[in-house]
């Protein structure tokens, strides 16, 4: 009898077990951004920008960090700019979910030194703006990387802007403009 008792109590609980909600599915934070995704091309409009520079080159969104992370890696094919323009310059910017906040955030970093933390905000389908976050009393420049899709398929055009703003003003000007489409 003690037997029969306790496979009873044995399958009762393995059939609880079955009957256990599943769990719901995760929702991916960085989803909206997976327009970026991909390899572009990219040619600056010199005229547009403050840097005078006309470059040429490629750059390359992916996951990383077991798709916690996407990062941004480029290269330049081509490269002439005023000689204060550093031709040279290489940087990474790695996008995450804040853990503070559960906000998009990014965080940038080249080799002239420089360190960015950017808020990013997504204010239609395929634009994505990454303003820099400063303490005020730091009185710094603030900085806007902009994003943006226009079309579909191996036409798309990628557009993108470096903008900066005066310490406590939001008259942003661009110092670079690129676009380009997938490679």
């Amino acid at each position: 009898m003690r037997i029969f008792a306790l496979l009873f109590i044995a399958s009762s609980t393995f059939s609880l077990a079955a009957q256990a909600p599943a769990t719901l599915p995760t929702i991916d934070p960085l989803a909206s951004l997976d327009f970026l995704l991909g390899t572009w091309s990219a040619k600056t409009n010199a005229t547009a920008g403050s840097a005078g520079a006309q470059v040429a080159g490629a750059y390359t969104f992916h996951r990383d960090l077991g798709g916690h992370a996407l990062a941004r890696t480029s290269s330049e094919d081509i490269c002439k700019g005023p000689k204060d323009f550093d031709c040279a310059h290489h940087d990474q910017l790695t996008i995450f979910v804040n853990p503070n906040d559960g906000l998009l955030s990014a965080l940038y970093l080249d080799s002239e030194g420089h360190v960015i933390h950017y808020a990013i905000t997504m204010p239609a389908p395929h634009t994505a703006i990454f303003l820099s976050q400063s303490a005020p009393s730091q009185h710094m420049p603030v900085f806007r990387l902009m994003y943006h899709l226009e079309g579909d398929g191996p036409q798309a055009i990628m557009s993108g802007k470096f903008q900066m703003a005066a310490p406590g003003s939001d008259d942003f000007h661009s110092y670079l403009e690129w676009s380009g489409t997938r490679q």
